[in-house]
């Protein structure tokens, strides 16, 4: 009998995920899910205890941190996916060169908060709380590409466990915090580094089990496998821009509590690019792996049409919810972030189309034209937010991020459609990185 209800329920799984990439999609956004519930609990808490000026300068210390760890992975954390996924032999020169350029990126994030101490009035925060943010920028490093190495060596089960367990580990420490009433946002901040530092060990010693030996230095791997970095670097540091700089604009401009309110409809719209981002994460690793084009553009397109059939109903949906959910959430006083929430939700569903969609691109090797395309969105986003804050707040700025998303769509979609569908494919491939 428990033998016959096994083979059923193997039947069932294997209907419902079918094939590998299937599977570990279904596996990721249900552990994306949990993630989420745990983000938002723990937003809650942070929210309710710091208060809407509080949450301002949490969500910029949180936010310089973010964005320091993407100025200096240098693309490691797409290149070194790209890779491993290509050829697992080289795990061990690709993980030492990591960590290698982790402990180099802390000299530049030293020198620029020693800038921001002697000029302080170019620091949107000051004191200890800078000092918190600067340093999370080597850890968040350490764990943002010793995790994107376990994804390229299509270690996705062990991926999903450090992601959760990292995430609990910061709710019950803050939790913690809030039972003892602690106020002050640098003990809440702190968190989030303890955190990010548990995550990156984890992940390491992972690695240290499935690599065929201990990590090394190989500056000829490195060498070689940093061009394909640098085209990822840029077009990740650009697109993380354009999702981010409008709330230090809107720091700079309007103050802490309507950066506050903000950060709160920033958070919730992240929600509902959960599907698209994990697809587009495993997506990635896989269409890397696959020399075959005819078969590369058949599993690009199905999951661009699968992810626009499940995201067209979250941000219809999406804006009628939101107040209560904000209300009951994070209390009335932050009910200003419905309307900027409502006004990124139609940016947000061509932005999930278009993280799925530019996979097929970056498995070719991250071509210039998106880096060009993502700088000149950025530059968009700056001189129409430089406009639209001063005049209609933060709706203004959720207008604007709505329309560099549409803008950016469009521009993959040419070039996905000039590249495959207007002319004959370009050859796919990436050179070999054995040293010699």
């Amino acid at each position: 009998m428990i033998k016959a209800i096994q083979v059923s329920a193997a039947r069932l799984w294997h209907a419902v995920a079918g094939t590998e990439l299937r599977r570990d999609v279904l596996e990721t956004y249900a552990v994306r899910l949990l993630v989420v519930a745990i983000t938002f609990a723990t937003a809650v808490v942070v929210t309710r205890q710091l208060g809407p000026s509080g949450r301002g300068f949490y969500a910029v210390a949180v936010t310089i941190g973010a964005i320091g760890a993407q100025f200096g992975n240098m693309g490691l954390h797409a290149s070194n996916m790209y890779y491993v996924a290509k050829d697992r032999a080289l795990l061990p020169a690709l993980t030492g060169n990591t960590l290698a350029v982790s402990l180099l990126a802390s000299i530049p994030t030293a020198l620029g908060g020693f800038a921001l101490v002697l000029w302080p009035k170019l620091a949107p925060i000051h004191g200890t709380l800078l000092l918190l943010a600067l340093a999370s920028v080597p850890s968040a490093l350490l764990y943002q590409l010793t995790q994107g190495l376990l994804l390229g060596a299509n270690e996705v089960r062990a991926y999903n466990k450090i992601e959760y367990s990292s995430r609990i580990l910061t709710l019950l420490l803050i939790c913690i915090l809030a039972l003892v009433h602690v106020r002050a946002v640098e003990p809440f901040f702190s968190v989030t580094l303890v955190s990010a530092i548990f995550g990156f060990l984890w992940a390491f010693l992972r690695l240290g089990k499935v690599s065929t030996s201990p990590p090394t230095l190989s500056f000829t791997v490195f060498r070689q496998s940093i061009g394909v970095g640098l085209r990822a670097y840029l077009i990740a540091f650009f697109g993380f821009l354009v999702l981010r700089i409008d709330l230090l604009m809107v720091k700079y401009m309007l103050g802490a509590t309507e950066a506050g309110y903000y950060s709160i409809s920033q958070v919730l719209a992240e929600n509902t690019m959960m599907f698209p981002v994990v697809v587009g994460l495993l997506l990635f690793p896989k269409l890397s792996g696959i020399t075959d084009r005819q078969v590369k553009l058949r599993l690009a397109n199905k999951a661009v049409l699968a992810t626009a059939a499940l995201m067209l109903p979250a941000v219809s949906i999406a804006p009628l919810v939101a107040a209560p959910v904000i209300s009951i959430a994070f209390g009335r006083t932050f009910l200003p972030a419905v309307v900027p929430f409502a006004w990124l939700m139609p940016g947000t569903f061509f932005l999930g189309l278009e993280t799925v969609m530019v996979q097929l691109l970056n498995s070719e090797g991250f071509p210039t034209v998106i880096i060009v395309a993502w700088i000149a969105d950025t530059l968009v986003n700056v001189a129409l937010n430089l406009w639209a804050i001063p005049h209609y707040g933060i709706s203004g700025a959720s207008i604007v991020s709505s329309l560099c998303y549409f803008l950016m769509f469009i521009m993959v979609f040419a070039v996905v459609w000039q590249r495959n569908y207007a002319r004959p494919p370009l050859p796919a491939g990436a050179p070999d990185l054995r040293p010699a």
